[in-house]
């Protein structure tokens, strides 16, 4: 018997996956369950619906992330840092202080969790800092970094 699951199942599939699996099995275990109904035409119709539903509702999400991103692209901020001779900071500047200067300056909310930093940043200078916004997409912002 076909069965399109409705939840991961382990060691048999993924949600809307169509398997294959014995009548008895499917009788007394994913049917009874809601982990799974039976494969005829009309499901998979619902299936194949549902499927186009989610890949136009992840287009959307992957544009909005990429308009973002060409946004954060064109725009910089600037953070000032305690520091000593020669523009070497005391401490670092971190993803937090990065994450705090946009919503700041900018008036973005950004995770701290989503910030990419090649290298900790030690130095007064300009550093290009890139941002998670989707599995595609990462923005690249300059960040100025001033000693004071």
């Amino acid at each position: 018997m076909q069965v399109i699951l409705l939840e991961d199942v382990k060691n048999l599939g993924k949600k809307d996956e169509v398997v294959k699996v014995s009548d008895g099995y499917a009788r007394n275990f994913i049917l009874p369950k809601k982990l799974g109904v039976e494969a005829t035409d009309k499901n998979l119709k619902e299936l194949d619906v549902r499927k186009a539903q989610e890949a136009q509702r992840q287009k959307e999400i992957y544009e909005e992330a990429a308009a973002f991103g060409k946004q954060l692209d064109a725009s910089q901020i600037t953070l000032e840092i305690k520091g000593g001779e020669g523009g070497r900071t005391f401490g670092a500047v971190t993803a937090k202080e990065i994450a705090a200067g946009i919503k700041d300056q900018l008036g973005y909310d950004i995770d701290k969790k989503k910030l990419v930093l090649a290298d900790s940043i030690k130095n007064a200078g300009t550093y290009t800092v890139g941002i998670k916004l989707h599995p595609k997409v990462t923005a690249n912002m300059k960040v100025i970094v001033k000693t004071v």
